[in-house]
């Protein structure tokens, strides 16, 4: 039988665990901050993420350690909630949660979806190099 306290608790691991994560270093897309990051020419990396995805789940430390990497300090990195920031989704093309895209300046550079491969993640990554 629960008690009232391990419902609470349960309650709140639940909502702890479906909200999405962002590391250090990286911020949930706008549109503003994007397009001056593509202004002053920065290397971008954008995540679409949904919190139900499993794909997104297993790259999320995939993510972390390239983001601890010195090449990708000056990076920014954009995550796009698949569920709420339909209108990112739209201007970026997207129809499938984690999916990345790499930025160089204002070009895009390269894009993959359901890649959970560490090596191939850091290669798209290195292309917004």
């Amino acid at each position: 039988m629960f008690t009232r306290r391990s419902l609470i608790i349960a309650a709140i691991a639940a909502t702890t665990i479906s909200l999405p994560s962002f590391a250090a270093g990286t911020r949930k897309f706008d549109m503003k901050a994007f397009e001056a990051a593509q202004a002053a020419g920065k290397p971008i990396i954008v995540e679409v993420h949904a919190a139900w995805c499993p794909v997104c789940t297993k790259k999320k430390p995939i993510a972390a350690s390239l983001r601890a990497k010195p090449e990708f300090q000056k990076a920014e990195f954009f995550t796009v909630d698949f569920d709420t920031q339909k209108d990112a989704l739209t201007r970026f093309k997207v129809s499938k949660q984690s999916t990345i895209i790499s930025f160089k300046g204002n070009q895009e550079a390269a894009r993959s979806t359901g890649v959970t491969d560490a090596a191939e993640i850091e290669k798209l990554w290195r292309t917004a190099l």
